[in-house]
């Protein structure tokens, strides 16, 4: 079949059809891990997503294609969910950018190719063999078969095919990937979309094919890294500035801020700019951006010493909200929601493993907040990104926010211990993610599939013991495994064990635990919690 165009209806129909396809292998994407922890992960996230895409798309009245895709990537902003869920969403965010009624071959392969552009441009250390890699070859096929060929379907097929042999190289470009034999989930879940896509407009397309020759097992890895810098201060001070003006670029300003400072963030459309940059030159900064348009809201902060100078005082935003200082953290578990708010937490996002909340009901929390700058704990890795996404959000609504990276309820702790509402923002990011490598954080939970890890064979049913995210030990018994683990911890070196206990686990279960623990090491000051939390049985943090 050929298609010269794809309009407005076939455009829904793909989308719709790609969404579907992904819904129905979501469990299978779920299962792609190495790590057999029960987490819900890159297919429920990805699918989630794409429905929030979709969502917004279908309440969308229009003719014009580029209306739609809009529509298609704002939904997908605000649904974004777990890494893998916001990359889709920047790769959804390229694809919109194309200014036209109706989309021909020729368009097609290049508004996959801005795709790709912007999905690596919205993180800060790409890494290959991921979802990024798999679309870039796509996009790459695409614009080579558009040269050949007007059919938006066979851009579409060529895409496909070069996306699955990039996706079966994944293993070669990450070892965790290689030693366990396997492909990348983001990947296979774009793999996924795409044939949804093709199916649309070619219905004896043949049933989705999936990663061919491989275990089912897989590994979906963290496409970016920080937003703001914890390692010692290089720059002294923290310049933060609005910039209104007209087709501004973003990206132009961002090369040219660079080897300025660190953490250096610039977001927001071609009229409106928000700039944040961790510098020695505040001046030079103010230069290059007075270069483009009116500037605003200029805050340089002085960070050795905290002492903040407003050098321009406008409020180009209204704010609302009249307490100075918030923090917003993600947790399941009313023991250990209570924990963080006894700490100073002041918004609970409900979530977790198996329930990653979405850029919106991250926004939604910051704003809950009542405050003017924000600090958010993820408290878990695959949360990070969506944290980060909300971030720029609000910081594009004239709040302050900043995200602690936190993997855990253990670093959350530990973050909250040094938190000081009297303190600036800045100071308050800086001392919590530093504080997260001072505690130890271990996990007790049960396998959901057989593996191989680590040089372990650990069958479905299993407990497992986690140290900081990584499995270390495995058996049939709660005791044995938390031994083990604390050993794996370094237990014998430790002076406080605080032991939260799950939602599954009862009083009595937790006091033998404590028991055993006391016998082996008893010198260890332990302080036992009923967390409440779900799928995980025992949570230890060591200090």
């Amino acid at each position: 079949m050929e298609y010269k165009h794809l309009e407005v209806g076939q455009l829904r129909r793909a989308f719709q059809e790609a969404m579907r396809v992904l819904g129905e292998n979501k469990s299978f994407v779920d299962s792609l891990n190495v790590f057999p922890v029960p987490d819900g992960d890159t297919g429920t996230n990805m699918h989630l997503t794409l429905a929030a895409a979709v969502g917004e798309m279908e309440k969308t009245v229009t003719e014009d294609v580029s209306v739609l895709l809009k529509a298609l990537a704002n939904g997908a902003l605000m649904g974004a969910r777990g890494n893998s869920g916001v990359i889709l969403s920047q790769l959804l965010r390229g694809f919109s950018q194309l200014e036209t009624r109706r989309l021909d071959a020729a368009g097609l392969a290049a508004a996959l190719q801005k795709a790709v552009e912007i999905a690596y441009r919205s993180v800060i250390k790409p890494v290959e063999g991921t979802i990024l890699t798999v679309a870039r070859s796509a996009a790459k096929a695409a614009l080579e078969e558009a040269k050949r060929s007007d059919n938006c379907l066979q851009v579409l097929e060529a895409a496909l095919e070069a996306g699955n042999n990039s996706l079966r190289k994944t293993p070669q470009m990450l070892p965790v990937l290689a030693e366990a034999g396997v492909v990348d989930a983001g990947g296979q879940g774009l793999i996924f979309i795409l044939q949804g896509m093709i199916k649309s407009l070619s219905p004896d397309f043949p049933e989705v094919l999936r990663g061919e020759g491989l275990e089912t097992a897989s590994h979906s890895i963290s496409a970016q890294g920080k937003v703001f810098s914890d390692r010692p201060l290089a720059f002294k001070y923290c310049t933060e500035l609005i910039i209104k003006g007209r087709e501004m670029s973003g990206e132009a300003l961002k090369r040219q801020l660079m080897d300025l400072g660190d953490s250096l963030l610039v977001v927001g459309e071609k009229d409106l700019l928000k700039v944040h940059i961790h510098t020695n030159h505040p001046g030079g900064v103010l230069e290059l951006s007075a270069n483009l348009g009116t500037m605003h809201n200029i805050k340089i902060d002085n960070m050795e010493d905290q002492h903040r100078q407003e050098l321009h005082r406008d409020q180009f935003y209204p704010v609302q909200n009249s307490k100075p200082m918030g923090v917003v953290a993600v947790i399941a578990g009313e023991g250990l929601e209570e924990i963080l708010k006894s700490l100073g937490v002041d918004v609970i996002v409900s979530g977790g493993q198996t329930m990653n909340p979405s850029t919106q009901d991250l926004l939604a929390g910051i704003k809950q907040s009542g405050a003017k700058k924000v600090l958010v704990l993820p408290n878990n890795k695959n949360i990070i990104l969506a944290a980060e996404q909300a971030q720029q959000l609000a910081s594009q609504q004239g709040l302050q926010v900043a995200v602690v990276p936190s993997k855990n309820f253990a670093q959350a702790l530990a973050a909250m211990l040094v938190y000081n509402p009297e303190e600036e923002l800045e100071y308050n990011q800086q001392k919590m993610a530093a504080a997260l490598t001072t505690i130890k954080s271990g996990e007790i939970t049960y396998a959901v599939r057989d593996s191989q890890l680590n040089g372990l064979s650990i069958a479905k049913g299993e407990i497992i013991g986690l140290a900081d995210g990584q499995i270390v030990t495995k058996g049939s018994s709660h005791e044995d495994v938390a031994l083990e683990l604390l050993v794996k911890l370094g237990a014998a070196e430790g002076e406080l064990l605080s032991v939260f206990y799950g939602e599954d686990v009862s009083a009595e279960h937790a006091a033998a635990l404590i028991r055993a623990i006391e016998e082996k090491y008893p010198s260890l000051e332990i302080e036992v919690h009923e967390g409440g939390q779900p799928l995980y049985h025992y949570i230890f943090a060591l200090e």
